[in-house]
């Protein structure tokens, strides 16, 4: 008798308007902390790019689904990592150009990712 280990199980696909969601939410922190403010309007308007982009997911060729999890992955490496230097390096004042800059970089990869899927 031979011992096989089974399968690899494939991980779940992402869920990218959560995905979506949880960049949009950063973006704000990251704004706040740059000293920008940030409207109900823009919030609401991001749970609706969420709705939207979850939708495009499902129709989307698998070579472009595997494209937006590579590059939405990707962009909540880079951008976490881009918060925790922050808030280390900013215990009584947050460094705000170095945000402001980081929020822009945020918000041109969900402009790529919406991209992606149009």
């Amino acid at each position: 008798m031979t011992h096989q280990s089974p399968p690899d199980a494939m991980p779940a696909a992402a869920d990218p308007g959560r995905q979506i969601a949880q960049l949009r939410e950063l973006l704000g922190l990251v704004r706040n902390i740059a000293g920008q403010s940030q409207d109900a309007d823009e919030r609401d308007s991001g749970l609706d790019e969420a709705a939207r982009a979850a939708s495009a997911y499902e129709r989307a060729l698998p070579v472009v689904q595997r494209r937006f999890d590579a590059l939405a992955g990707e962009t909540a490496g880079w951008a976490a990592a881009g918060v925790e230097a922050l808030l280390a390096a900013g215990h009584d004042a947050p460094p705000r150009a170095a945000a402001a800059r980081l929020a822009s970089q945020i918000d041109r990869a969900l402009g790529e990712l919406a991209a992606l899927l149009d």
